[in-house]
């Protein structure tokens, strides 16, 4: 199992929120590019990257930040928010990612996906499943569908769809431990590879998703806390080795 760091973009600036709430964002580094390769020098085998402003406006003004990362760094960049057409997927590719985060327009517009999957494969198209009371949320988690988690799951195994992103939205950004037991019954449920994402705060907690391996989750998440300095990426990294 691997530990994703992190690094959400909003204004060009490095943030975080509590729940995805604009209201409680706070800023950590006006430099998203340092952070990144901060990361990557501790130790980081892949990195997470979000445009919050593509998730709740649509408005694509990260592009450059987003490319100089994945130009710096030589190892894999995922990067989502607010991709929601062919032609965004194959610029997030041009700047340089490996992996593509898909999310709203599974729901909206699940041929978009199965359209990503047959044009780049599987293993470069990735679905983020961010819930709500057992619920998908959608749109920057601004709107809740009635969508449970089972059936998006079922709805994903049938597009083909290889590996998801979990969060657990009432977790995220609030540094009191990720829903172990909800995550557990997902990668089962699943079968797919599951990341693990919201409220990852402590090595404990990476010890915990770990052992949810055999089931299927290969990574967990980490942002604010590293923000914080409740966690830090070498102390965790070592852990896992040792387990």
């Amino acid at each position: 199992m691997i530990i994703i760091p992190a690094v959400d973009i909003r204004q060009g600036n490095c943030v975080m929120l509590k729940q995805g709430k604009i209201a409680d964002e706070t800023i950590y580094s006006n430099d998203p590019i340092f952070m990144a390769k901060l990361w990557k020098a501790k130790g980081a085998q892949r990195l997470h990257v979000v445009d919050l402003d593509g998730s709740f406006s649509g408005n694509q003004t990260n592009n450059q930040i987003i490319g100089n990362i994945c130009l710096s760094l030589d190892i894999p960049v995922e990067v989502g928010g607010g991709i929601r057409d062919m032609k965004r997927i194959e610029d997030i590719f041009t700047l340089g990612a490996s992996y593509v985060i898909l999310g709203t327009v599974a729901i909206y517009n699940p041929n978009i996906i199965r359209q990503a999957i047959e044009k780049y494969g599987q293993e470069r198209i990735i679905v983020a499943i961010d819930v709500y009371e057992s619920k998908i949320a959608i749109g920057g988690w601004k709107e809740i569908t009635p969508v449970t988690v089972e059936e998006m799951i079922e709805k994903l195994k049938e597009m083909g769809v290889k590996e998801i992103i979990y969060t657990d939205i009432t977790k995220d950004g609030m540094l009191k431990g990720p829903n172990i037991d909800e995550l557990k019954k997902i990668a089962k449920a699943s079968k797919m590879n599951v990341i693990a994402s919201g409220g990852v705060t402590t090595i404990d907690d990476v010890k915990k998703i770990a052992k949810l391996e055999k089931y299927g989750v290969k990574g967990a998440i980490v942002g604010k806390a590293l923000y914080t300095e409740d966690f830090k990426l070498e102390e965790a990294i070592e852990a896992l080795k040792k387990k």
